[in-house]
């Protein structure tokens, strides 16, 4: 079984991946930028690794503590209300950009264990974010990453809990357990739909 280093642990499909990964016989260390989220982690199965994505020294030494097989980046920084995403486009376009790009730093130093990384399955408008997503891609691919292309969540936790969005969407269950089973996938990208 592999050691996973989940950056992103506590996000909506981080908490639902760690115990899926811990019943799998996987060891998960679970980054999570939050001191109030570690027992959080901790509780789900992950050994939690309080670092931010953005402290690349700090990062280095965390990911190349813990030695992963994988490094699964299901990082975004996106606000509790969907109503207020428009205002997190650049924090989130920052995210998938100096964010991933410390990622693969702290891979390098770790021995080069396997990336799989977050994206979108829909077309983003032109603009900063979109410019994030096409650049995160291109960089995952280049390692020999694997880009994990969602549609939008829906189900408890999501921006969509009660109403079913439009297409492309994934329930946020079967994208967690889709993305489980392409762990050993070859570098691509691979879209996690319905």
């Amino acid at each position: 079984m592999s050691k996973v280093f989940l950056a992103g642990a506590s996000g909506v499909i981080g908490q639902r991946l760690i115990p899926l990964l811990i019943n799998e016989g996987h060891t998960v260390a679970g980054m999570t930028r939050s001191n109030n989220k570690a027992e959080l982690l901790a509780e789900l199965g992950a050994q939690p690794v309080v670092v931010d994505v953005f402290d690349r020294d700090a990062l280095i030494a965390a990911v190349v503590d813990f030695a992963p097989d994988i490094i699964l980046n299901q990082l975004t920084d996106l606000p509790d209300d969907v109503n207020r995403i428009a205002e997190f486009g650049d924090l989130n376009a920052r995210i998938r950009t100096e964010g991933n790009d410390n990622i693969i730093a702290a891979a390098r130093a770790a021995g080069n264990p396997k990336i799989l990384a977050q994206t979108v399955a829909w077309e983003l408008p032109d603009g900063p974010d979109a410019d994030a997503v096409k650049q995160l891609e291109s960089s995952v691919l280049a390692e020999g990453g694997v880009v994990l292309s969602y549609g939008q969540f829906y189900g408890a936790g999501t921006y969509n809990p009660l109403t079913i969005p439009a297409e492309p969407r994934v329930q946020i269950d079967r994208a967690a357990a889709r993305t489980l089973e392409v762990l050993d996938a070859p570098s691509s990208v691979v879209v996690i739909t319905d």
